[in-house]
């Protein structure tokens, strides 16, 4: 399947402005504080510090877990990965400023995530269908994409 295939698939249970609104705020915030709770998850310090820059070691599942994410989009769409690669590396940066800051992100991490998800049911809710990724896991990788493909209609970058 295409990535225009995805996005269109996704699109039919996001139609409803209140539920695209939602999601567009929502997605994104779900994206950042998964990110957020891997980055939490201990690994030795050694590791850690293989990829470290500005006193901030990069080297944790929340990379992982980007890197992962990108040979995903890459199958699909070069210019989508390459989106996708500059938001995750800006969501990567300021988790690493924030932890270095003193932040709680487990904490703080796990309360928006429960509440991100909260507000995408609401828009199921409102929309009357079910979220997309019950009917196919992949869907929860596309979701951050469909957030971003509007802004590339706007720029007029094909995806």
């Amino acid at each position: 399947m295409t990535m225009r295939e995805w996005l269109m698939l996704y699109g039919e249970s996001h139609r409803h402005p209140v539920n695209i609104v939602i999601h567009k705020i929502c997605v994104p915030l779900i994206v950042f504080t998964v990110l957020g709770l891997l980055w939490c998850v201990p690994l030795p310090l050694a590791w850690r510090t293989l990829l470290a820059f500005n006193g901030v070691g990069y080297a944790n599942l929340a990379t992982l877990a980007v890197l992962l994410g990108l040979v995903f989009y890459l199958r699909l769409s070069t210019p989508m990965a390459v989106g996708m690669a500059l938001l995750t590396f800006v969501m990567l940066v300021t988790l690493g400023m924030m932890e270095k800051h003193g932040a709680d992100l487990l904490r703080l991490s796990a309360a928006v995530f429960v509440l991100a998800w909260i507000g995408q049911f609401i828009g199921h809710k409102i929309e009357g269908k079910k979220p997309s990724f019950f009917r196919d896991l992949q869907f929860l990788l596309i979701g951050p994409a469909w957030t971003l493909a509007p802004l590339y209609r706007r720029l007029g970058i094909a995806y």
